[in-house]
């Protein structure tokens, strides 16, 4: 007598006995049904790990996957079943459509939606549905965008000269600091008037300023400190550790104090404090060779060695040093 093969399946070296992927999904449908949505989603990706799913065990998964709120798999199976062309259209395109606006791609919904009207794909008995959807969007989105309006302005009144100007250089900065991981687009132009304005410390200039280079911000601007004026564009600028004068002086700098590495990291220390200081000027206009014999000097004199120094650059390095001491990090 001839026995009868049955179907093995392998993956990764591993052997899976015949009907245990099957047992899997009715373990998935079932756990589904009592509303057990993780033991669901489990059982499901346990046996997607062997064979593709069918539409209704895919379709029960991205529902389970719904109720867990992870809605961007759920966006990513429903485009699989309509990939594989599903007769659950309709069902799996509402879920579609439902994810898209808890993702907010609110946009997206707008056109998916019109698409589907205008071409008559769905059954009459589901327009209704689908346009209180839209509607539903629609309402959202407005309502979103509110916010957001009002949040812009809010940030955009922060920002104006006027009220920036009552704070203190350590609120000033403070504030600025806020907006390391915002786009500063819409605040250019209240970031130019606080950059221009002679009344605004010289550090907190320097941070508005490497906001919009940062971000590559275009936007003309006239900066004066330290007896210089410049007429600059963000989008044209360097940070302060990539200018020219940087570079030169911290060379210097590390050769002379090659064999020196505790003068070395308090010099380098002071000098990135200073060049936010100073930002976009540098040292001017003092040569790169005196900058850099004079930090070795400022700092080995703090550290109570005595001897001769260009008390010019000193007094400004001090200077420098002064402006800073208010906004250590």
């Amino acid at each position: 007598m001839t026995k009868r093969k049955r179907h093995v399946i392998k993956h990764d070296n591993i052997v899976v006995f015949p009907g245990a992927v099957q047992t899997l999904i009715r373990e998935g449908h079932m756990y589904a049904e009592n509303y057990q949505y993780e033991e669901a989603v489990a059982s499901f990706e346990k046996a997607f790990l062997y064979e593709a799913g069918d539409e209704i065990a895919l379709s029960t998964y991205a529902y389970a996957l719904y109720e867990l709120k992870a809605y961007e798999k759920v966006k990513s199976v429903c485009e699989q079943l309509f990939a594989m062309g599903t007769s659950l259209y309709v069902e799996v395109m509402e879920l579609y459509v439902t994810v898209c606006m808890q993702l907010k791609e609110y946009h997206q919904v707008e056109s998916l939606i019109t698409t589907l009207i205008e071409e008559n794909v769905l059954p009459e008995g589901q327009l209704e549905k689908f346009e209180r959807l839209r509607s539903l969007n629609q309402e959202v989105a407005r309502n979103l965008q509110k916010k957001e309006d009002a949040k812009r302005l809010i940030e955009e009144q922060e920002y104006e000269l006027s009220e920036f100007n009552a704070l203190t250089p350590d609120e000033q900065s403070i504030r600025l600091h806020r907006l390391m991981d915002t786009n500063v687009r819409q605040l250019k132009t209240a970031l130019k008037a606080i950059i221009e304005c002679p009344t605004i410390h010289p550090f907190v200039q320097s941070l508005a300023l490497i906001l919009l280079v940062e971000q590559e911000v275009s936007i003309e601007m006239t900066i004066s400190k330290f007896n210089e004026t410049k007429i600059i564009n963000p989008i044209n600028l360097v940070l302060p550790n990539q200018l020219p004068q940087y570079k030169e002086v911290k060379k210097i700098i590390e050769n002379k104090l090659e064999q020196d590495p505790s003068t070395l990291e308090m010099v380098q220390y002071l000098m990135a404090k200073h060049a936010i200081v100073t930002y976009p000027f540098e040292w001017r206009p003092f040569e790169a060779d005196d900058i850099a014999y004079s930090y070795i000097d400022f700092v080995q004199s703090m550290l109570g060695k005595v001897q001769e120094m260009n008390y010019e650059i000193i007094d400004f390095l001090q200077m420098l040093e002064k402006l800073t001491e208010l906004h250590e990090v």
